[in-house]
C-alpha cells in the first residue's frame, strides 16, 4: 500500500516539474514577443538601421527560443523516463 502511495507522489512530482518547465516556456515566449515588438518599433522609428537591428534581433530570438526548447526537452525527459 505504501509503495502505491509513493508511486502516486512520484507521478505528482513529475507533473509538477513539467508544469514548471511549461512556465519557463511561457516566459521564453514572452521574451520572443518582446524582441519582435522592439525590432518593429525600432525599424519604424529609424528605417536606416533595419539590417543591424535584424541581425541582432535574430540572434536574440534564437537564444531565447533555445531556452524554450531546452525546457521542452527537460519536461519530456522528466515525464517519460
Amino acid at each position: 500500500m505504501e509503495a502505491e502511495y509513493a508511486k502516486y507522489i512520484a507521478d505528482a512530482a513529475k507533473f509538477f516539474a513539467a508544469a514548471l518547465c511549461a512556465l519557463s516556456m511561457k516566459t521564453a515566449a514572452e521574451g520572443v514577443s518582446k524582441i519582435w515588438i522592439t525590432m518593429i518599433d525600432t525599424v519604424g522609428r529609424n528605417p536606416t538601421v533595419k539590417n543591424d537591428v535584424n541581425a541582432f534581433g535574430l540572434i536574440g530570438f534564437a537564444a531565447t527560443e533555445a531556452i524554450a526548447l531546452y525546457a521542452l526537452v527537460i519536461a519530456l525527459v522528466m515525464l517519460f523516463l
